[in-house]
């Protein structure tokens, strides 16, 4: 069982490698084109096409993260194909190579990819990527993770609440266009703090340029807003700067832990966590979709095939890919707008393929 183990295991990493290399390259020239058109600017004349190999190479993690369950089917369905069309996997099944057995063979393989997975998506891709940003940011001054509406941060103190909105934040780590809306204990506006740029101190935060504005509506009649302004203002805070990083980053790129971190500040503050709570689970369910994966290209191995016929089966592997790329990303969005349960959402996709896997091996394998 040894030397059948070893021509599964050495054909399929090779397989999986060539198609991850394949699916690497192509996703590399794609975000390298896009940021040709970053390239030269006025604003931005020190980010040059050297600069932007750097930031492409270094997103290849996380392409690799989301790949990797695709390449595994891809490159399996190859393998098991290949050697039923060239009668191996007869010979090995007169070797004593049985279907539950071939299953633990490939799941032990599998297990081998579900721990490569977990580790470049929870340790090697987060970090990839903010040196990334970090890179870019340094030839091209700030930067924002979240798009035009910045991250928005909630803190509660005796019966004041505030809400923290920061649009985005410079290579030295200076906050910028910081925002502090400060509520009563009616959940009234009480006072809003405007500032160009923050930076986070150990218990509070340093303001600069500040334009306070106060909301005096204790008396209908005579309400009142009073403006100030002033070049610095210390706000005291428990808001960190890990906090704040974790929030100016895409959910799909925090560590399980950061996560799990973060839903625990936004429950205490009484937020919303549903879109974390979704990727925090599709984080732990995610790699063990590489067990479904090789589960479904065994059945494969039991085809009879034509000379050209592998063809068809390796386009079709192919399609199941990307149907369950796009299932997935479906199921996370379709969560977080019918506010279902985070566990299911992201359980879903992997459920539904795992019954799909397991209908082909019984029916192809165990019945034929």
């Amino acid at each position: 069982m040894k030397t059948i183990r070893r021509l599964i295991y050495v054909e399929a990493l090779k397989a999986v490698a060539f198609v991850t290399l394949g699916f690497l390259s192509l996703f590399f020239f794609f975000d390298f084109v896009d940021e040709l058109q970053s390239i030269g600017r006025p604003e931005s004349l020190a980010y040059g096409p050297g600069q932007a190999l750097i930031y492409v190479t270094l997103l290849i993690p996380s392409h690799l993260y989301e790949l990797l369950p695709i390449a595994v089917l891809i490159g399996c369905i190859f393998v098991m194909a290949r050697l039923a069309q060239s009668s191996e996997y007869t010979i090995l099944r007169t070797s004593g190579l049985g279907p539950w057995r071939a299953l633990r063979t490939l799941l032990l393989l599998g297990l081998g990819f579900v721990v490569l997975t977990f580790a470049v998506g929870d340790y090697i891709a987060p970090a990839s990527e903010r040196t990334g940003q970090l890179l870019k940011s340094r030839y091209q001054g700030t930067y924002s993770f979240v798009g035009n509406t910045g991250a928005w941060l909630k803190e509660k103190r005796d019966n004041v609440s505030y809400a923290v909105n920061v649009l985005s934040i410079a290579r030295d780590g200076a906050l910028k266009n910081a925002r502090i809306f400060e509520f009563d204990a009616n959940g009234y506006v009480r006072k809003q703090l405007v500032a160009s740029s923050a930076r986070i101190e150990d218990d509070h935060w340093t303001l600069s340029d500040v334009e306070t504005q106060e909301y005096d509506t204790r008396n209908a009649d005579k309400a009142r807003i009073v403006t100030t302004k002033v070049s610095q203002l210390d706000w005291p805070t428990t808001l960190t700067a890990e906090m704040v990083s974790v929030a100016l980053l895409r959910p799909d790129r925090m560590g399980t832990i950061d996560l799990f971190d973060y839903i625990r500040h936004l429950d205490a503050n009484g937020q919303t966590a549903q879109r974390y709570e979704i990727q925090f689970w599709r984080k732990v369910f995610y790699p063990l979709s590489c067990l479904v994966m090789v589960v479904l290209a065994l059945p494969f191995a039991y085809l009879h095939f034509r000379q050209a016929g592998i063809t068809t089966y390796v386009f079709g592997g192919v399609m199941i890919g990307i149907s369950f790329f796009l299932l997935n990303n479906v199921f996370g969005y379709l969560g977080n707008l019918s506010n279902w349960s985070p566990m299911l959402t992201a359980a879903a996709p992997g459920l539904i393929y795992s019954v799909m896997s397991l209908a082909a091996f019984s029916w192809l394998v165990l019945r034929r």
